[in-house]
């Protein structure tokens, strides 16, 4: 067997990817249909995934260089059976970590190889051209309706029209019937990404408000955050009454070829959490001086780089 489909999405709730792995010896194909796109690399591994992230139980296959760093993440729920024959018959080594700690698989995903790409087999969201007009349109009624109807007493007439809205949404696009129907999200939400970078100005949090993002709750915990959930919480200095050993003590932003990052550090230099990305380090730098911590970046060599993705004890891929 030289080729290779998913049989279901990554998380339960989530589409079949239509992603199509061929192999021609270690030599190995990998075609986004959703997409139309094509990636080629040798690899010297593959990894198969399971663990825990932001709630949801992801699964996947990793292709791995010889550094067992990832080339490619390819997300779904691949058959155990061809998966083991199509890695055997490409003379590719196969480790099943599903049962490792989630951890340690989380911070394995976040070793990136130079070059690295995550091919989720599914179409970007879009946004028609008509769509966004005719959304605003509609949110825009929908709140002179609304304060016409409290105007006027008739607030009960508009929780009749919110109910009517909530049983179409089985039959209509949610996102459209949402903003028409709890017009208050169009000022909300930009109020909200207003609110955010001016957290971020501050130094307040480090991160963009639809990503991860770090900040210090009132015990002075390092936590970080993925939209409104807690998906890691680290002690400090501070919120151990000055005891330094295994807490958060100092930022680091690296670069290595490609690829750029943060790590958190504790005091001797471990590795407590790697979130691969683009941090900005103005942002970076109000944070650490906020909260008391270090910050240093630097351009990592392939050595260095290794040894602070393998040792990290978590991270967020």
């Amino acid at each position: 067997m030289n080729q290779l489909v998913p049989l279901a999405g990554a998380t339960a709730d989530s589409r079949r990817p239509q992603t199509v792995l061929t192999s021609d010896g270690r030599t190995l194909t990998v075609l986004d249909n959703a997409l139309g796109h094509s990636v080629r690399v040798t690899a010297a591994g593959l990894y198969r995934y399971r663990c825990d992230f932001n709630g949801s139980s992801v699964q996947g296959v990793a292709v791995l260089d010889e550094d067992g760093l990832v080339l490619l993440d390819l997300p779904g729920d691949w058959n155990d059976p061809d998966l083991e024959l199509f890695a055997r018959e490409a003379g590719i080594p196969l480790m099943d970590a599903r049962s490792h700690p989630a951890a340690r698989v989380r911070a394995a995903l976040a070793g990136r190889a130079p070059g690295w790409q995550r091919l989720r087999g599914l179409p970007r969201p879009t946004l028609a051209a008509w769509r966004k007009p005719v959304a605003i349109c509609a949110g825009v009624v929908g709140i002179g309706l609304m304060i016409y109807l409290a105007s006027t007493g008739m607030w009960f007439a508009w929780r009749g029209l919110s109910s009517i809205g909530r049983l179409l949404l089985d039959v209509v696009e949610a996102k459209w019937l949402m903003v028409a129907f709890s017009p208050a999200l169009l000022v909300i939400r930009p109020i909200l990404a207003r609110v955010q970078r001016g957290r971020i100005r501050k130094g307040a949090v480090l991160g963009a408000s639809g990503g991860p993002y770090l900040g210090l709750d009132s015990m002075g915990r390092l936590r970080i955050f993925h939209g409104n959930d807690t998906i890691a919480t680290l002690h400090t200095e501070e919120s151990r009454g000055g005891e330094s050993r295994g807490g958060a003590s100092s930022l680091l932003l690296y670069r290595y070829e490609d690829l750029t990052g943060l790590i958190i550090l504790d005091r001797a230099g471990r590795p407590l959490h790697h979130l691969p990305g683009r941090w900005p380090p103005e942002d970076a730098h109000r944070f650490a001086q906020r909260h008391n911590l270090g910050l240093g970046v630097h351009r990592v060599s392939r050595e260095e780089y290794l040894t602070l993705t393998e040792t990290a004890k978590d991270a967020t891929p």
